[in-house]
């Protein structure tokens, strides 16, 4: 699996700089490796040990360290290694100092050389008392940031420590995530492209009250949609009936049954670049579904059932230049019947899950096996969910480049 993205935080000194914490935590649970630098002002407001706990890494303070010479000498250029193994640079809280340093090159501790050495993307979330914020010192510097392309999280207005009542708090620690997932999508590699996902399982009634269904809960489906969208990805998940939030800038379609899945699928099929099927729809329905609840009389009522419309297939089929990744959920025979699917349902690739025990349906974690047309086969040990929609789309993406090539 690909390494986390690595988030450069350097927390400035003011009352919001105690928010970093929750920051911290959030990053690490959207599955971002996070390392905190504070300015000596920071410190003042929150221990470096808090935030070394929370990231699981050790927290940068000065350009210097106190030691042997060696060590000075690693410290005093440790500033340019961070700043290349970063992807982002969020300083949250920033104050209106480092804004201030920040755009008029100003490197005199350890976060702001490192900005001057970062050339990824950076983001802004600044902090302070109303006078300052709208002061035209700080107007003019929000407004260089941003014409070389800094991303600015506005403050919001309440009450303020000071007592005053205005713009300058903090934003929300969930609008700077969601800022941060944004601008990392913006430079996805599947940018400019649309997902189509299935997920979830479909049901076909057999009467009024009763269906035919299955034990999918649609998170594999979901995962999926909300690692494509971190890539940058326009992204259309179909699902059945699951008890699931839609993943942050998703559209969802909703359906039932088999066939509405199959219709909103086709619906949607020229518009997309990458199509992967993880929906668990059922195979057969009900040849005459009956118009009463059917009942327990005269012996157990006879069931004549006829296939459903077969989603990947027809996809398959379909796909004219379209990446095709398969879902084979088996009982044994797990490698050969997934090859086998491949083959059928025309994949790029196929993802074969053993049904049972601490991963598959309704669970958080998954394992597994990644089969290609070329002949490979990726093993996945038990991993979360999130982390297997990771290794798919990897997988997806190296293939796609030797295709291209």
């Amino acid at each position: 699996m690909a390494d986390p993205r690595k988030i450069i935080l350097g927390v400035s000194g003011g009352i919001a700089a105690y928010k970093s914490a929750e920051l911290v935590r959030q990053l690490r649970g959207e599955g971002y490796a996070v390392q905190v630098a504070m300015t000596a002002a920071a410190q003042q407001f929150i221990t470096p040990l808090t935030l070394a706990s929370l990231s699981g890494n050790k927290v940068i303070t000065g350009l210097f360290h106190d030691g042997s010479d060696a060590d000075t000498l690693n410290s005093a250029i440790e500033h340019v290694a961070v700043a290349q193994s970063g992807d982002l640079l969020l300083a949250a809280p920033a104050t209106a100092d480092v804004l201030a340093k920040f755009a008029h090159g100003i490197a005199d501790d350890f976060l702001t050389t490192t900005h001057l050495a970062f050339d990824g993307p950076v983001i802004v979330a600044p902090a302070m008392n109303t006078n300052m914020w709208e002061h035209p010192a700080t107007r003019e510097n929000i407004a260089v940031l941003r014409g070389r392309g800094v991303t600015v999280v506005d403050p919001g207005s309440g009450d303020l420590a000071c007592g005053t009542v205005g713009p300058g708090r903090l934003a929300e620690i969930s609008d700077i995530v969601s800022r941060v997932r944004a601008v990392f999508a913006e430079r996805g590699e599947l940018r400019g492209e649309t997902v189509l996902i299935t997920a979830g399982p479909t049901r076909e009634p057999l009467d009024p009250v009763r269906y035919l269904s299955n034990r999918s809960s649609g998170r594999m489906g979901f995962a999926l949609a909300e690692e494509a969208r971190r890539r940058g990805a326009r992204v259309v998940i179909v699902c059945g009936p699951v008890s699931l939030e839609t993943p942050s800038g998703c559209e969802r379609i909703d359906v039932e049954t088999t066939q509405e899945m199959y219709d909103a699928v086709m619906a949607r099929l020229d518009g997309a670049t990458l199509a992967v099927m993880a929906a668990a729809a059922a195979d057969y329905r009900a040849a005459s579904p009956a118009a009463q609840k059917i009942k327990k009389h005269g012996g157990p009522p006879a069931l004549r059932l006829e296939e459903t419309a077969d989603i990947l297939r027809a996809v398959g089929e379909r796909k004219h230049g379209l990446f095709l990744v398969g879902f084979a959920a088996e009982t044994e025979r797990l490698e050969a019947n997934a090859r086998r699917k491949l083959q059928a349902k025309n994949c790029d690739l196929i993802v074969a899950n053993p049904v049972g025990g601490a991963t598959g349906f309704d669970t958080a974690a998954n394992q597994g096996l990644i089969l290609t047309r070329a002949g490979d086969v990726i093993r996945l040990d038990p991993m979360l969910k999130s982390e297997m929609a990771a290794c798919i789309f990897d997988t997806a993406a190296a293939l796609r480049l030797r295709q291209a090539a």
